[in-house]
């Protein structure tokens, strides 16, 4: 494919061909987000882009899983995504299930009939960010969304029929608002029942500094709020997981039947007595 670096995609899709459709993020004033800082957001040429998928088709017509990058596809003008949704069906007979990152206000700009078409055209799972269910910590870092209006976007899509994908950031609220975010976050979660819930710790963007005051968490206050949130989750049927290489303890499950299960394991984690209780203990070479 005619990639322009870099390029993002969620760990599930490293088996899906992907399919750059626009360049950038729309929003990209994150500032605990580092991925798209030095791409300007512009969309692909549609015959660029459809010329691409046809190709594609003759030399991988096997192809199941799509993936649309950049980092919001749903923001796409509605028309053009369904003409990109109706070239990869005639390009990919097997075509199964095509993804992307999406944020709550591009959801909801689409009406329930639009996100139902896009799903008959096998739209399958967006993933979306809601980092905290806190509007003061979102605000804090400049996410332009509202908490209210992601809640809002996830239960309208998958009313639709789409699958999410929803991630959260351990230790966003730093110190002062440690209780806020993970209540909040918690609350949130329960109100989506999302599909699909991946947590992971907030890492250091270097660039990007933090927010006057904030103070962040160490690596045993991290882990004790991963424990927190999942004591505090009633969900009825998710895929959870937190085995990112940011996470100090490794972590994947179904809730709710192994929400029992993953409070022992990091209980046994808290009290081996190796997290860091002064810093953020070893980081990721790479996020």
């Amino acid at each position: 494919m005619n990639y322009q670096e870099p390029l993002f995609r969620p760990p599930a899709k490293a088996g899906s061909l992907i399919f750059q459709v626009a360049y950038g993020c729309p929003h990209n004033r994150c500032r605990f987000c580092g991925m798209y800082k030095r791409v300007r957001y512009r969309l692909r040429s549609e015959e660029e882009v459809l010329a691409e998928i046809a190709d594609a088709g003759r030399r991988h017509p096997g192809t199941a899983r799509v993936f649309l990058a950049d980092g919001d596809c749903m923001a796409l003008p509605f028309d053009r995504l369904k003409r990109y949704l109706e070239a990869l069906n005639r390009a990919f007979p097997s075509l199964a299930r095509v993804g992307s990152y999406a944020n709550g206000s591009s959801i909801q700009n689409r009406t329930g009939e639009e996100l139902a078409a896009l799903r008959r055209l096998r739209l399958h799972t967006l993933y979306l960010g809601l980092e905290s269910g806190s509007q003061e910590v979102l605000d804090l870092f400049g996410k332009t969304e509202q908490v209210e209006g992601m809640i809002e976007a996830v239960l309208r899509a998958q009313a639709a029929g789409l699958r999410l994908s929803v991630m959260v950031l351990i230790g966003l609220g730093g110190r002062a608002l440690r209780q806020p975010h993970i209540e909040r976050t918690a609350a949130a979660l329960n109100r989506m029942q999302p599909r699909l819930l991946s947590a992971l710790r907030f890492i250091p963007i270097p660039g990007l500094p933090f927010p006057p005051g904030f103070e962040p968490v160490t690596e045993l206050e991290a882990v004790e709020e991963l424990h927190e949130l999942i004591k505090r989750l009633e969900l009825d049927h998710t895929v959870f997981r937190a085995n990112h290489t940011s996470n100090p303890v490794p972590l994947s499950g179904r809730l709710p039947q192994d929400r029992e299960r993953l409070c022992r394991e990091l209980e046994c984690e808290l009290a081996s007595g190796t997290l860091d209780r002064n810093g953020p203990g070893p980081l990721p070479v790479e996020l």
